[in-house]
């Protein structure tokens, strides 16, 4: 049997520019899935200027890392600026938000609570 695919939408085994893989596109949100499973999503976007996510509660904790821009972050109502080079934590079960006050771009990381019986 092989081993399930952790990575993909990448090169392997080359220096890669992080924000190069995930364009601007004016009026939209663009999004590249690097890592999908039970456990783990690792997931690229890029923001057009007031572009962004609505507010929707997950059950899992998640991290935005700021690759570039700027964008507001509301953690269940509580409103925060956030600007290339800073990470901020969304706990499971908050509704959260985001906005772009500028071109945005970001790492979304969501991690879950492994549950018995699930597999990757």
């Amino acid at each position: 049997m092989d081993k399930p695919e952790l990575l993909k939408n990448l090169e392997f085994a080359q220096p890669l520019d992080i924000q190069g893989l995930v364009e601007y596109q004016q009026g939209q949100v663009v999004s590249r899935t690097l890592a999908q499973n039970n456990f783990l999503s690792l997931t690229l976007f890029a923001f057009d200027t007031g572009e962004g996510i609505s507010a929707h509660t997950v059950p899992a904790d998640a991290l935005v890392q700021v690759l570039d821009g700027e964008a507001e972050v509301d953690i269940d109502g509580q409103v925060m600026n956030v600007a290339a080079g800073q990470v901020v934590a969304m706990p499971a079960g908050k509704p959260h938000a985001l906005t772009a006050r500028q071109r945005f771009k970001m790492m979304l990381t969501v991690v879950r609570a492994p549950q018995q019986g699930l597999e990757l």
